[in-house]
């Protein structure tokens, strides 16, 4: 079914690229109102709590979440600029391209980082290979990235928060993007003091809004930091409180996230994690079966929300995904040194039905 949106014309097709995700019709519905003013309405602030509320049930946290306008890397930079100053060190848990780029963001902000380096294709099993890094360090932060989607692998949180624990490190900052809304992601249970997430993955929200929680450590540095610019945590502090937004909030974002976050707890976390489960099995049988290989390691510990696969002999990921597109399927590729390696399957979030995952797979099947 075609349609067209300011002159453009654009074919539906069955979408399993891994974010931003396909957007439920409730998600998109709850943004169809004329909204006031958040600065003055106070139905703003009951939304905004009730956001929070439902985010930390997800989440598994007690510590406050807050809401900022922009896509997930936007609460990255606003969660490193808020607590790092130059000087400070940063252990950097890196097994694919956004676990590095995190390292990079941190060094670029004058943190001096060193880098736990692993293999693209391999997650942090043993505690051991960044316990020796931790101990040399002595960190302010370790950073690291719970599901790395261009690998299509999911990195033991329990794992890194042992050596948090063990070590006494006073931070520990994960981007849960890709996870959160997928799999459990238990952020007090695992030490997180930075949970960075962002609304267009497994919540299948669109890419409009970034909600990070803080824990009261965390809270403690960004005030001793001060930093001011428009990316800013300190003004969310008693942002709720005071009812007092550092600037405009977007309504209508927090709406859809609202209603997102609903939708997954009225379905019941376990449900919606085996949901996920389900789904991934599925899809790695499949390409078993077709004589693809997937691209993890056999060791590495495999993300249920995206599956990375190793393009198939003789094509390039421009002709793959051509032929993919031109029979109604959208997949994506990867980056860095994968971007003509490795193509993805996204099954996260609205998109983990079987029912649309046995379609694409299908149309990936006939064009081998």
């Amino acid at each position: 079914m075609a349609f067209s949106i300011g002159g453009i014309m654009s074919n539906r097709l069955i979408n399993l690229i891994p974010g931003p995700v396909s957007v439920p019709a409730q998600v998109l519905q709850a943004m169809n109102f004329d909204f006031g003013s958040g600065d003055l309405d106070e139905d703003f602030l009951k939304l905004y709590n009730d956001t929070e509320s439902k985010l930390q049930k997800i989440l598994g946290t007690k510590n406050p979440v807050i809401m900022q306008t922009g896509e997930g890397m936007w609460g990255l930079w606003g969660a490193l600029k808020s607590t790092l100053k130059p000087g400070d060190s940063v252990v950097s848990v890196c097994t694919g391209v956004f676990g590095y780029g995190i390292a990079d963001m941190a060094e670029s902000l004058g943190a001096k980082v060193a880098r736990v380096e692993l293999e693209y294709d391999q997650t942090l099993n043993f505690p051991e290979q960044l316990a020796r890094v931790v101990e040399k360090h002595k960190p302010l932060m370790i950073t690291a990235v719970h599901c790395e989607t261009p690998s299509g692998t999911m990195n033991p949180l329990k794992v890194i928060a042992r050596v948090k624990k063990d070590f006494s490190v006073p931070l520990l900052c994960v981007d849960t993007v890709a996870s959160a809304g997928a799999t459990p992601v238990d952020v007090d249970e695992n030490l997180v003091d930075l949970a960075l997430n962002g609304s267009q993955k497994a919540l299948s929200a669109p890419p409009s809004m970034t909600f990070v929680s803080v824990s009261p450590k965390a809270w403690e540095i960004i005030s001793s930091v001060e930093y001011a610019g428009y990316d800013a945590f300190l003004p969310f502090k008693n942002a709720q409180k005071e009812f007092y937004f550092p600037n405009t909030p977007y309504w209508h974002g927090i709406a859809a996230l609202n209603k997102a976050a609903e939708l997954i707890l009225d379905e019941g976390l376990e449900e919606v994690y085996q949901r996920h489960d389900l789904c991934m099995k599925y899809c790695h049988e499949r390409i078993e079966k077709m004589g693809l290989k997937l691209f993890p390691a056999a060791d590495a510990v495999k993300a249920n929300s995206v599956t990375a696969v190793n393009l198939p002999e003789n094509y390039t990921w421009k002709a793959f995904n051509q032929s993919c597109r031109e029979k109604g399927l959208a997949i994506a590729g990867s980056y860095g040194r994968l971007s003509e390696i490795v193509f993805r399957i996204g099954h996260m979030g609205n998109q983990a039905r079987l029912d649309q995952l046995k379609a694409g797979l299908d149309i990936i099947e006939s064009i081998l």
